[in-house]
């Protein structure tokens, strides 16, 4: 993968090239206490829309890959939280309308769709970046305390797949959870990319997506998230 690195910080840039793969069934000993977490794998970002991206759309193979991995570990939980806007959603002061309930934009991915254990899934739609926010996902946790690791993967990694591990990580500090681990595989998440020309002429701010990329997975690492380069 060639990466720009100009404005990265160079230990950030080392730290990112430096990650290792990890072995699945030795970071999940026990796959009947782990879950995959998937965030916004959806056409809306994938293929279709105002904030459909060719690089983000270039996930659906790592994480579908990843879904089978872990399926085929024994990992039977899979929550799929979804952007699912309301029509008049405040989000959409800030990002361009995207996600509408009930539009095709909202609808998983077809690779992941297609997979044989699909219909075990559980959807979470959100109207925010924020997974619990008005959603039923603290529920959902509360109800599958024996969970104690969670793979998460999606995009965009500096928006809402930042805020979904952050969230696991901070909810599991505050319930003195020490033995929950949260762990983001680089390859299975990633961000879109607009340079400064593009953003200007759309009337929105630049998003270099390698820099993005790249300073929130490290600031997952800060928070005590385990990054690695890719599950194997």
């Amino acid at each position: 993968m060639n990466i720009n690195i100009d404005h990265i910080p160079p230990y950030i840039a080392r730290w990112f090239e430096e990650l290792k793969p990890l072995v699945m069934k030795e970071v999940v000993p026990d796959p009947s206490r782990a879950g995959v977490f998937s965030v916004d794998m959806i056409a809306g970002f994938m293929s279709t829309g105002n904030l459909a991206s060719e690089r983000v759309g270039r996930l659906a193979q790592p994480v579908t890959e990843m879904f089978q991995r872990a399926y085929q570990h024994g990992i039977r939980h899979f929550v799929l939280l979804q952007d699912t806007h309301h029509p008049a959603a405040p989000q959409f002061d800030a990002f361009p309308v995207h996600c509408v309930q009930g539009s095709p934009e909202s609808t998983i991915i077809p690779e992941l769709q297609a997979l044989s254990f699909s219909s075990s899934f559980t959807i979470i739609e959100k109207n925010s970046l924020h997974p619990a926010l008005g959603t039923g996902f603290d529920k959902w946790l509360d109800k599958h305390k024996h969970i104690n690791t969670a793979l998460v993967v999606g995009n965009c990694t500096d928006l809402c797949v930042y805020q979904l591990a952050m969230h696991l990580r901070l909810r599991a500090n505050a319930l003195d959870r020490k033995d929950y681990r949260v762990i983001v595989p680089a390859n299975a998440v990633d961000t879109y990319d607009m340079g400064d020309e593009r953003a200007h002429q759309l009337g929105a701010l630049a998003h270099p997506g390698d820099f993005f990329h790249q300073v929130f997975l490290y600031h997952m690492a800060l928070n005590g998230i385990r990054v690695v380069q890719k599950l194997i």
